[in-house]
């Protein structure tokens, strides 16, 4: 596969209907490992009332992954669904955003990654994840057909929950959607007060979070109504 309409011809070749939500979602992320040569595992993260998990994996590399960061409660999995922002990671070994899971994941042979949010389709958010262990080797092209990807998993995901769905889903969802808000207008507050970019906003959002153990949106909320960072948990 060589461009986004060749990944989007095999994509729409999925069949979704009467099949385990896993089974759908590991078939896609095959297809994004052969479209995408550089990657040596790749993964989707779910999050449902806060709660993350790898719904499908191929390559063990990125299972590891994901776990090192369901652990802690943050890394770019988690916070790529939470904040609906991508965070690709050149360097895990000069990784600052999250440096003690960085640190971890390089140790278990992990050296660049990317996380896309997935686009909301339902009560749940998450990412797409793809892990290499080399540094510096995911380029614009990968980026583009992630982002290609991750549309499709939403679809999948959107369509396993639609026959389920409840009011109690309607009420997480919207809950889902509050906490995307909140981190959005925080990092909306903290360049405009320090003339910062995005990511560097974020990670100060980040940093606040795991000194003060505190969950991100509940971080970006104190922000947004008091104007201050918590200095504590």
């Amino acid at each position: 596969m060589n461009n986004v309409n060749e990944v989007h011809e095999a994509l729409a070749r999925v069949v979704v209907a009467d099949r385990e939500l896993s089974e759908v979602l590991t078939e896609i992320l095959r297809i994004a490992r052969r479209a995408m040569p550089s990657v040596e595992a790749a993964s989707v993260t779910l999050i449902r009332e806060d709660k993350a998990i790898t719904a499908a994996y191929d390559g063990h590399m990125a299972l590891d992954a994901d776990e090192l960061q369901y652990e802690r409660g943050y890394g770019p999995c988690i916070d790529a669904g939470r904040a609906g922002q991508i965070f690709l990671v050149d360097d895990m070994r000069t990784e600052q955003r999250w440096p003690d899971y960085a640190q971890h994941a390089a140790a278990h042979g992990v050296l660049s990654s990317l996380s896309v949010p997935l686009p909301f389709q339902g009560v749940t958010i998450g990412a797409l994840n793809t892990y290499v262990g080399r540094p510096q080797v995911i380029d614009d092209s990968d980026l583009e057909l992630a982002q290609e990807v991750a549309a499709w998993v939403a679809v999948a995901v959107g369509n396993a929950e639609a026959a389920a769905r409840t009011s109690e889903d309607l009420t997480h969802l919207r809950t889902a959607m509050m906490s995307r808000a909140f981190i959005e207008q925080a990092k909306g507050i903290l360049m405009e007060r320090h003339k910062i970019t995005e990511d560097e906003a974020f990670t100060i959002l980040t940093h606040a979070s795991q000194r003060t153990k505190t969950n991100l949106r509940d971080v970006a909320a104190e922000l947004v109504r008091t104007g201050t960072l918590p200095s504590r948990g």
